[in-house]
This record gives structure tokens, C-alpha cells and sequence, in this order.
């Protein structure tokens, strides 16, 4: 049995969707995991089936490589998580400075199950889209965290795991370039086209980089790298 078999963390996000066609690119086996916690963005999960669907025909990706997708129920997570991503309320930046769209403890969580699929379908790999360049704000999407878990999860399974983050260094702009770099035109037109990152939901307005509110700070990161990739669109970050 092959070890080279990947788990990635897959949303219908962005970010996601640019992990994922890393994973094709690099793993023999690729299946993705996805979570219905209560958020208010929940038609992610519309377009993560959407992607999934579309992908395989993509030229330039193996998309042969893609294996089969799950779907986890966590919502007890959104039930205890009062926050602007589980509950109808303002987008804004708390008191202690993270963001109210910030679901404690959410990757942690996230990643625990993911091992557990991970060990079952013998995936040792786990591949996820965080990163710390460009980004909310988020304490679970640090580097540091990252490596912790690595280690903790390892341990507890008694079996070595490698979490990824190809887009841990990465801001938005090297993101779109990424995508394009992977998959070529037809990746990048996915990934605008398809993929979804507005807190608010919003898939009514189509933007030059995708559809979304334009105002919320998710759409805020990619309305800017979306515009600092046309200014550059050759930058795909550094050689992870």
C-alpha cells in the first residue's frame, strides 16, 4: 500500500482550492475533507462540490488523482461558538484584537478530525491552505500552531503525520499566481469562478475576482490580491 496518499482540508475557499491542486501535483492519492459547522458562509460547501466536479477535467492537473471527498458534522462547534461566522452579527475586530469572525479553536478541531479520517484511509499526509502573510488575524492559522499540531497529532496516533501549508508564506497575489503556475488559465478561471470566500455568503455580485459582498474583510484581502496580481502576474511566492 502507497504512502504517498494526501488528506487535504478543502472548503470551496480560495485558498483551499489553490491547496488542493498542490496536492494533485505532488501525492499519487488525493481525498479532501469538509466541515459543516453552522457557518454563515455555508455555501462553501456548494461550490466545494462544484470544484470537485470540475477539476478532473482540467488540463495540465491530475486531476486523476483525486479521490473521494468527505464531509464531517460539527455543528456543536457552531452551536457553542458565538461568533460573526456562526451567528447573524457585525464583522468587526473584538476588544482583544482578533477579529469577531474568529471560531475558537476551529482549525485545532479541524485537524483532529482530519487525522482521524487520515488514519483510517491511510493518508499521511494532511494538506491544508492556512497562512500567516495574508491573513485575519487568526492565532490557528500561524506557522507555529501548525508544527505544534504536527507533533501532537503524530504522537497521539503513534503514527508520523506531515501537515503541509504550501500557502503559509504566500499572500493573496502569490495565491492567484500559484493557481495559474498549477493549473493554467482553466485553474485560475476555477478558482474566480467557482471558489468562494465572503463571510457574508454573498454569491449575487461577480467581481472581476470572483463573487462576494466586496466588503467584508475576506473579500477585502481578495479584491487587493487580486489586484496586486494583475500587477504582477509571474509572482508565485517562494519555492516551498
Amino acid at each position: 500500500m502507497t504512502t504517498d496518499r494526501a488528506l487535504v482540508l478543502f472548503s470551496g475557499g480560495q485558498d483551499s482550492t489553490v491547496a488542493l491542486a498542490w496536492a494533485l501535483a505532488r501525492f499519487d492519492a488525493v481525498e479532501t475533507v469538509g466541515f459543516d459547522y453552522g457557518q454563515r458562509h455555508r455555501v462553501e460547501l456548494d461550490c466545494r462540490l462544484t470544484i470537485r466536479a470540475r477539476l478532473p477535467a482540467l488540463r495540465g492537473l491530475r486531476g486523476d488523482r483525486l479521490g473521494p471527498g468527505h464531509l464531517v458534522d460539527l455543528a456543536s462547534l457552531g452551536a457553542i461558538s458565538e461568533t460573526a461566522l456562526t451567528r447573524d452579527s457585525e464583522i468587526a475586530f473584538a476588544g482583544a484584537g482578533l477579529p469577531t469572525t474568529f471560531v475558537p479553536g476551529r482549525n485545532l478541531i479541524f485537524l483532529s478530525f482530519a487525522a482521524a479520517i487520515a488514519y483510517r484511509r491511510h493518508c499521511r499526509h494532511i494538506v491544508l491552505g492556512v497562512c500567516e502573510t495574508d491573513y485575519s488575524g487568526y492565532p490557528d492559522c500561524r506557522d507555529d500552531t501548525i508544527k505544534a499540531m504536527q507533533v501532537s497529532l503524530s504522537l497521539g496516533l503513534d503514527r508520523r503525520l506531515v501537515l503541509h501549508t504550501p500557502l503559509m508564506w504566500r499572500d493573496k497575489a502569490q495565491t492567484f499566481a500559484l493557481a495559474r503556475a498549477l493549473g493554467g488559465q482553466g485553474l485560475l478561471d476555477l478558482v474566480i469562478e467557482d471558489s468562494h470566500s465572503c463571510y457574508r455568503g454573498d454569491r449575487t455580485r461577480r467581481h472581476g475576482w470572483g463573487f462576494g459582498c466586496g466588503r467584508c474583510p475576506a473579500c477585502d484581502l481578495r479584491v487587493k490580491g487580486y489586484a496586486a496580481f494583475l500587477a504582477d502576474p509571474n509572482d508565485t511566492g517562494p519555492d516551498l
